[in-house]
């Protein structure tokens, strides 16, 4: 519960601290990315406590992870990128 919890508060902070200005529809855009987690539907079981995401799920690859550092350098994807990245790190957690 605290893990799905982590993926709404660091999206918050985040939001609020770098994008100020419009941090409601910053903080919304990044919790959209939350859909990256459809990809669980394809998963047998499609969940599964003891199963780390990242490597496992179709869009939890880390080529895909890669993909989506990189758009955080870029003005017009920023706001997915970091919303996917952070989803990617807070999933990583899970893993150790």
């Amino acid at each position: 519960m605290f893990h799905l919890a982590l993926h709404f508060i660091a999206p918050l902070l985040i939001a609020f601290l770098f994008f100020k200005e419009n941090w409601k529809s910053s903080y919304l855009i990044m919790i959209a990315t939350i859909l990256v987690d459809l990809d669980h539907l394809f998963a047998s079981p499609i969940y599964d406590a003891n199963r780390c995401s990242i490597g496992f799920h179709p869009l939890h690859q880390y080529w895909f992870i890669g993909i989506y550092i990189a758009m955080i350098f870029f003005s017009k994807t920023r706001l997915i990128g970091a919303g996917l990245t952070i989803h990617m790190v807070l999933d990583a957690l899970d893993c150790f």
